[in-house]
């Protein structure tokens, strides 16, 4: 039987729904000659022409995975059948550097540099890669200058650590969108300047972008700074944070999933669970990042038992639990003393969830034995580990030990822990005072001295007060 060129082209444009019919497809176009280059084959319209280009184009853009992106485009190649325009977006976004250069040749040599969708993807490519220089020579290859080209590069100041130079370029945009202010306040976020970003919302909300709507803050707008505030934590970052959801509410905006799980993150870690369960329980749609975040904040404020209910409802809701639901689950375990149940889910994580344990959730196990008084268990689960543990693990297991007096095990577990590239100095001080406890003088006055000799300093604590 034979198919028309424009009846397999709808095909491959429909791959994305049915992707595993995508090698099928590829050979009943190769098997019905739809791949020859146009100049050895009869056409009867310039769009019979281009078709093998078209029908190639649908199939890069239709698959998923980069390295048959590739292959095609090779095979491409090989048939004769031009790239164009259309062709070189989809390859670059997926591409490591190394082919991505190889790419950027190409679209030099075929004269398509001046495409402002290739001249994106390009600058999007050199981002990512931490080449700043690179992609800033891609900008000022823009034939026109559109918004689009504009937040392409204020996101790539933005990945790159760049925020003075993002937030100076914003201010010289003859335009703006929500994505540019967006960009700019995920961009503090993402370099770990949450009160930057808080304020930088702000000065947003004030600006004449908004109080003349030409902008509107989004769900990824809205998720980004409470993100911010939730990872602050205090007073001031909550009020802001209650100020966003007044916004959101007063306007009347569709809060989306993103925002509603940021809600719930950041009232649970400031111990309002009360205002969380309430976002929890209006919510139409709850993915497991939402599961995950209230049960997070359950298990972190003293109600253990009703974030492992929690976590049941979840899977009656048919959603399959993720990495971190896991390490919620066993964290309220850990402080709820629920040694069994904590100990059957590490132990059936592969079983039942095709989950590998990782270190955090070794580290919830450490901690879930070590304050239950199991120290011998836990140091056997420290033994046994897959991968030499972090100072984490190690800590929870120290502090059981301090606490209930099991002094040598903690000397043999705690050289581990100085065998550590860097070493810290509360590690030390915790050893330390494990023995002076026991009136190892002698030992603890060592430890102290081989504090000063390596030059650690132990980053001191704080308390805050806030006055209303």
């Amino acid at each position: 039987m034979s198919y028309s060129g424009g009846f397999l082209l709808q095909l491959t444009q429909r791959c994305k729904i049915l992707p595993n019919q995508m090698k099928q497809i590829h050979s009943l176009i190769i098997t019905n000659g739809h791949l020859l280059h146009h100049s050895n084959a009869p056409s009867s319209s310039l769009s019979d022409q281009w078709m093998p280009t078209l029908l190639y184009n649908a199939l890069i853009h239709a698959d998923l995975i980069h390295e048959r992106k590739v292959f095609l485009f090779t095979h491409m190649l090989a048939n004769q059948a031009p790239p164009n325009s259309h062709t070189f977006p989809p390859l670059l976004k997926s591409s490591p550097l190394p082919v991505g250069t190889t790419l950027h040749s190409q679209t030099l040599k075929r004269g398509l540099l001046s495409d402002p969708f290739i001249l994106t993807a390009l600058l999007s490519l050199y981002a990512r890669n931490h080449l700043l220089p690179h992609a800033h020579r891609v900008f000022e290859e823009f034939p026109r200058l559109c918004i689009v080209a504009c937040n392409a590069m204020l996101s790539a100041f933005s990945i790159n650590g760049h925020m003075e130079a993002a937030v100076e370029f914003l201010e010289r945009m003859p335009q703006r969108d929500v994505f540019s202010w967006t960009t700019v306040v995920n961009g503090f976020a993402l370099n770990g300047n949450f009160g930057a970003s808080i304020r930088f919302f702000g000065k947003m909300m004030s600006h004449e972008d908004v109080v003349l709507g030409l902008v509107k803050p989004n769900e990824a707008t809205c998720a980004s700074v409470l993100s911010s505030c939730a990872n602050l934590d205090n007073k001031v970052a909550l009020e802001c944070g209650k100020q966003v959801h007044g916004y959101v509410v007063v306007n009347e905006a569709n809060l989306g999933v993103n925002v509603e799980t940021s809600l719930i993150h950041l009232y649970g870690k400031m111990g309002c669970l009360s205002n969380a369960e309430k976002v929890f329980r209006v919510m139409v749609v709850r993915k497991v990042c939402t599961w995950n975040a209230m049960i997070s904040s359950l298990a972190c404020h003293g109600r253990e038992k009703e974030a492992l209910d929690m976590f049941e409802k979840m899977k009656l809701h048919g959603l399959k639990p993720s990495s971190i639901t896991l390490v919620a689950v066993l964290t309220a375990c850990a402080r709820g003393n629920f040694v069994r149940e904590g100990l059957e889910l590490f132990r059936s994580m592969w079983q039942d969830f095709g989950i590998e344990p990782t270190m955090k959730h070794y580290g919830c196990v450490v901690d879930l034995l070590g304050r239950a008084g199991h120290v011998e268990e836990a140091a056997e689960i420290i033994r046994n580990m897959p991968f030499k543990p972090d100072v984490s693990v190690l800590g929870a297991f120290l502090g059981a030990c301090r606490i209930h007096g099991a002094i040598e095990l903690g000397e043999e577990i705690g050289k581990k822990m100085l065998n550590l590239q860097r070493p810290l100095g509360g590690t030390y001080v915790l050893l330390s005072s494990m023995n002076a406890e026991k009136e190892r003088w002698d030992r603890a006055s060592d430890l102290r001295r081989e504090i000063t000799e390596a030059g650690i300093q132990k980053i001191p604590a704080y308390s805050m007060v806030y006055l209303t």
